[in-house]
């Protein structure tokens, strides 16, 4: 018999939480029980994302009164919380307090930056202000899950988009021990990344044709990629990253430069990268170039290299949405329940899009 596992969605009208809807709405053990928007409750889910009305049915939003409700009387559930850095940790240690007094058992995967340090100071020297629930953080790993083969505590952090991207491209070539400890990342995202409020960095008019970078050096996800880095890696790196807004809608393009050691070739820096990656369903490694077309809306990770003399490149590819965000938190919360961790997350990118 199938195990349906009641789940609920913080922060429920954003591009993550529509991405996590529809993965859910696929998923054959994650069962929906709840969808969180104070500012919307009783209306119907299915009229904030259209294209998911035919499988939500009458799923209306729910008000934290009655998600407190559930998370008290369900025994188990899965809490995924997509609700904005600052205001998501509160939220999160109410839920949480709620379910100690009940003695129930939520399992939480927060996809906003609130779990992503292990000390309040590192988080608040990023975001400029206090952590919303410091007696929390020891509950949370923060990591892309094919760099953390074993979880020791009973929530997860999931890293930001650009940091899933730039990670997958860096930690191998760290943990390999073949390069000089400072890393050169350009990566360009798509609009999606901006959030669903409208703003000129989002509006049509102004992105469409056009490519620009945007806080060179001192992007706030710096801090996070470096920690989850010497976490994953043992190695403690600098990264110089560079972030550029591209003219589409989802997908991530992220190209990560070293100096080896020593000289190495192309096939042996791949060869490296598979050997590193051979236990990591969603992370494929490629002879040419990934192109964002072949993963856009799908949990897969394509990833290439080319080394030349003492130089190397690796560049990575993912869906900013999925894999950098409501995919990889399903991934981890299908760990967190002992599930497959590609149960429900096997459908291709679609290809022409």
């Amino acid at each position: 018999m199938t195990q349906r596992i009641p789940t609920l969605v913080l922060g429920g009208t954003g591009y993550v939480s529509g991405e996590l809807l529809r993965l859910l709405a696929g998923h054959p053990n994650f069962e929906l029980a709840g969808v969180l928007s104070d500012s919307q409750p009783g209306e119907s889910v299915g009229k904030a994302f259209p294209h998911l009305a035919a499988v939500l049915g009458n799923a209306s939003f729910k008000s934290q009164t009655e998600i407190e409700q559930l998370i008290s009387t369900l025994p188990q559930s899965a809490l995924f919380s997509a609700a904005p850095h600052g205001a998501a940790a509160a939220l999160i240690d109410t839920l949480l307090t709620r379910a100690e007094v009940a003695g129930t058992r939520p399992r939480v995967v927060d996809i906003s930056a609130d779990f992503r340090y292990a000390e309040a100071a590192a988080y608040e020297a990023v975001y400029k202000h206090p952590h919303g629930a410091p007696q929390r953080l020891a509950q949370f790993s923060c990591a892309v899950p094919e760099h953390l083969r074993k979880l020791n505590t009973p929530h997860v952090g999931h890293p930001g988009c650009f940091s899933t991207a730039t990670l997958l491209a860096s930690v191998p070539l760290l943990a390999s021990g073949w390069i000089e400890p400072t890393l050169f990342v350009a990566a360009i995202t798509g609009s999606t990344g901006s959030g669903r409020k409208a703003t000129e960095s989002t509006h049509h008019p102004l992105r469409h044709s056009d490519l620009y970078s945007y806080n060179a050096l001192v992007h706030r996800h710096i801090p996070e990629i470096a920690a989850c880095a010497r976490a994953a890696s043992g190695v403690s790196a600098d990264f110089a990253f560079v972030p550029h807004s591209g003219p589409f809608a989802r997908g991530i393009h992220a190209t990560v430069q070293a100096t080896l050691t020593s000289p190495r070739d192309t096939a042996q820096v791949l060869a490296m990268l598979r050997d590193y990656y051979q236990y990591s369903p969603f992370v494929r490694v490629l002879d040419t170039a990934p192109r964002m077309k072949d993963i856009v809306a799908s949990n897969y990770a394509h990833l290439s290299a080319a080394a030349n003399g003492r130089t190397v490149a690796v560049t990575s590819v993912v869906d900013n949405l999925n894999k950098g965000a409501a995919g990889g938190a399903v991934q981890w919360m299908n760990r967190l329940f002992s599930l497959p961790e590609t149960t429900g997350l096997t459908a291709p990118a679609a290809g022409w899009t």
